[in-house]
């Protein structure tokens, strides 16, 4: 399996579980003092973005040092030109290459007392992240938590970036290229009739675990012609063989690298639609579970796995 997706998977389980219990570090950390800028001739600061945890976020001036917790807003960061302004990211982060250079605050657990003395003046981060952020903001640092479970609510997440940023009209052009290249994805698969688009079983772990209607992996499966057949599910539930087999799928998606030896060696799975066809295919897990500017790629690969013949030409 993908050993930084099971990472990021781990988040999302145990944040469903446990409603997100991740803080960390030196509860007795010095409390950040955080003094009102006043607001340059010509800036567009203050700024004031409703985040993902229902709070209103102040940024007082144009953020020069930001910590990044989750590889999602890392990427959003970087793909709004905001690279270097980056000082700290976790390491569960692999892209873009330069972020192996930058300092590491920690995994699933951030440490608190690193982040404080990276002295960031914006941290972006997600539910995923729990009590971290009540911790940060506890101690004086600005955070915009942010958390996409659909296409749009990617968008939503650029667009709140690249707000607390200054970095508004980046994230502006960075949606209408994501838009497009959704919508040339979806008017490739546009007149497959409803009856005829295929089954698909997405694998995120091999217990194995799949995504529910609820999900952006779910909408992309839509958008790129397909039926998710656990789509009458939520979230990311854990389902047994024996269902799978009774839904018969066309196509099986992994998520966790290459899998189709044992994926259609599991017991009864010989009689799956998708195996017979010897259908099985691997997922680039970057495009597909975290939900950052890649996710249109992610989109586009699922389209050409599920219908090939249509983007040959």
């Amino acid at each position: 399996m993908n050993r930084r997706f099971r990472r990021i998977f781990a988040w999302m389980l145990v944040f469903v579980l446990a409603a997100g219990l991740f803080g960390c570090g030196n509860p007795d950390a010095a409390k950040v003092d955080k003094p009102q800028a006043a607001q340059e001739p010509g800036s567009s600061f203050p700024v004031t973005v409703k985040d993902d945890t229902g709070a209103e976020v102040t940024v007082d001036r144009e953020p020069k040092r930001i910590v990044s917790l989750i590889p999602s807003t890392t990427e959003i960061a970087f793909a709004l030109g905001l690279g270097d302004r980056i000082v700290g990211v976790t390491a569960n982060d692999d892209y873009p290459p330069e972020v192996k250079e930058i300092e590491k605050v920690g995994d699933i657990n951030v440490n608190v007392e690193k982040v404080v003395g990276l002295k960031p003046d914006l941290v972006l981060a997600s539910p995923l992240n729990g009590e971290t952020v009540e911790k940060l903001r506890s101690l004086g640092l600005t955070v915009l938590s942010v958390d996409a479970q659909s296409l749009e609510g990617v968008y939503e997440s650029i667009r709140r970036v690249g707000k607390a940023t200054g970095a508004v009209k980046e994230a502006d052009q960075l949606i209408a290229k994501m838009e497009k290249e959704k919508e040339q994805v979806v008017q490739k698969v546009a007149s497959i009739p409803e009856e005829e688009r295929l089954k698909v079983w997405v694998e995120v772990d091999p217990t194995p675990f799949t995504v529910g209607g609820d999900t952006f992996l779910n909408e992309l499966i839509t958008l790129a012609g397909g039926r998710n057949v656990a789509a009458e599910m939520k979230g990311w539930p854990q389902v047994s063989g024996e269902k799978v087999i009774k839904w018969n799928p066309d196509v099986i998606l992994t998520t966790y690298g290459k899998a189709d030896k044992s994926v259609a060696s599991r017991p009864g799975w010989d009689r799956i639609a998708a195996v017979k066809a010897n259908r099985i295919h691997s997922l680039n897990p970057d495009w597909t579970t975290l939900p950052g500017p890649r996710i249109t790629k992610g989109l586009k690969q699922i389209a050409q796995i599920l219908y090939p013949e249509r983007f040959r030409q």
